[in-house]
């Protein structure tokens, strides 16, 4: 009987079920062999100071100013945000507005950066040792380096670091599924760089204090399985890797938690509330670069697929660079892609114009031929359920869509419009063609901009309320100085008054 080695058993267990999810075709062997390539400097760098969830950062320089690789460009704002750093050196030559990879469009606050080609690094933080530093001092590493996750989320990850200090917590979940048809960044980055992928995890455990570690990838990367547990086998650590099911979306944090554990997370409700803690492996990788080298994120590594690209590839990318020179970088395309996409096909956005720029949360860039779209009218719905079937939020997806069709915005919330994960797995089987996922993301949107327009009017109220109390103070201000000044003047007109009297009194005085 052949003996198992420790990494196979640790790879070996079980892996609980969870509800709905697809097969799509994974279309990954377009780019799953080709390593990971430098790309040259663009001529300008365009870097978003909103590249995260929560506040834009702030400038911290100006137009002419000249800067250094991994300089600090903005600094994060409130408690939710993320600084940006240079990707290279150079000189600021614009800080305004410039159209943002959003589907929206909209031009968003820039620093346009023009290289000078010398490449030239700022003064670097000292290294950090995760095994002696302290949590609070890895943390302030992470965010002072402008990590965010890099799964697409995009959440500043020092502010998951920090839920140490809310919730009990005992394990660090690496989510490298990878589910998303085509997308293979994070499986060539885990081959070809698994060392610093476990080093970054070691730091975020011991930012996080626990000792525990799942690195879960799915059964269609062997290779990059093989490699983590290699990696982490020598990790301080209880630390193992799991292999989940290819299925779609098992790279949904709460889904692929409850995949691994069989704990399942409370409707928007954090991970953190059940003890786990979810990053991604690029995420990993970016941390190992800031405490032990240093280095803040000026740079990620990205898919570039679809048969309308001439040449798929993985790239490691400087943050600003145009989507425009990356496609250049890859051959071009092949004729008008009938769609270009910024992430996966299941959940990624429209590009809005090959101007704008890779930003953190950019993991692919997708140029898809009229074979890959699906280009069938949508018919009126003939309520087969596949939609609920498929569903892995537990959701009636044809009832939430009646439901917005009829702007009943509220009734769609109540029967879970906001456990929506925006999967697009219900568009995907449904036989009707129906748009499902951008009927939801419609009427999220516009309960956002409800929300906002409440939250604006509370804001006025609220001002309005603080404007008449300090008018009322100011108004009382004036009168407590008006009696003041009378009582003064009254008191001057009678000390006045007695002096005149006692001036009249003394000639009397001296004549008797």
């Amino acid at each position: 009987m052949k003996r198992l080695s420790l990494g196979a058993l640790r790879g070996r267990a079980r892996v609980h079920a969870v509800r709905g999810g697809v097969h799509p075709k994974d279309n990954k062997a377009l780019s799953a062999e080709c390593p990971i390539e430098p790309i040259p400097l663009s001529g300008l760098l365009r870097v978003p100071l909103q590249q995260h969830i929560g506040a834009e950062a702030e400038p911290v320089v100006a137009k002419g100013d000249r800067v250094a690789k991994g300089q600090v460009l903005a600094i994060g704002r409130r408690a939710v945000s993320a600084a940006v750093h240079a990707p290279t050196s150079g000189r600021v030559i614009a800080i305004g507005r410039f159209v943002a990879p959003h589907p929206s469009g909209l031009p968003v606050a820039t620093i346009t950066l023009r290289p000078d080609g010398e490449d030239r690094w700022a003064d670097l933080p000292s290294p950090l040792d995760p095994n002696t530093a302290t949590p609070d001092a890895l943390a302030e590493r992470v965010a002072a380096s402008g990590i965010v996750g890099m799964g697409g989320a995009t959440f500043p990850s020092a502010v998951k670091l920090d839920l140490r200090n809310r919730f009990p917590l005992d394990t660090l979940v690496i989510n490298a599924a990878e589910c998303e048809p085509y997308l293979t960044c994070d499986d060539r980055l885990l081959r070809e760089r698994a060392a610093a992928v476990a080093d970054g995890i070691l730091c975020m455990a011991r930012a996080l204090t626990v000792d525990k570690v799942i690195v879960a990838i799915e059964s269609n990367k062997p290779q990059a399985a093989a490699a983590m547990r290699k990696a982490v086998a020598n990790l301080p650590l209880d630390a193992r890797v799991i292999v989940v099911p290819t299925r779609y979306p098992m790279g949904s944090e709460k889904h692929l938690v409850q995949a691994l554990t069989g704990r399942e997370t409370p409707a928007r409700a954090l991970t953190a509330e059940i003890g786990l803690v979810v990053h991604n492996p690029a995420t990993a990788y970016a941390v190992h670069r800031a405490v032990r080298h240093g280095e803040p994120l000026i740079s990620r590594i990205l898919t570039v697929s679809g048969r309308a690209v001439a040449r798929p590839a993985n790239i490691e990318v400087p943050i600003g660079t145009p989507i425009a020179d990356i496609l250049a970088h890859c051959g071009g395309t092949l004729g008008e892609p009938a769609r270009l996409l910024l992430g996966g096909p299941m959940m990624g956005l429209p590009v809005p114009s090959t101007r704008a720029p890779v930003v953190k949360g950019t993991n692919g860039i997708l140029a898809l031929s009229a074979a890959e779209c699906r280009r069938d009218e949508a018919m009126p719905c003939i309520r087969c359920g596949t939609c609920v079937t498929v569903c892995p939020s537990g959701l009636t997806p044809l009832e939430l869509n009646a439901r917005i069709r009829n702007e009943e915005l509220d009734g769609a919330v109540r029967i879970g419009l906001l456990d929506c994960i925006s999967c697009g797995s219900c568009s995907y089987v449904c036989p009707s063609n129906i748009p499902l996922i951008q009927s939801f993301n419609y009427a999220k949107g516009k309960l956002a901009a409800q929300q906002r327009v409440k939250h604006q009017q509370e804001e006025t109220k609220r001002l309005a309320q603080q404007r008449e109390v300090r008018l009322e103070r100011i108004a009382a201000a004036k009168m407590e100085a008006l009696k003041r000044r009378k009582a003064e003047m009254a008191a001057k007109k009678a000390k006045a008054k007695a002096q005149e009297g006692a001036k009249a009194a003394a000639p009397l005085e001296t004549a008797s």
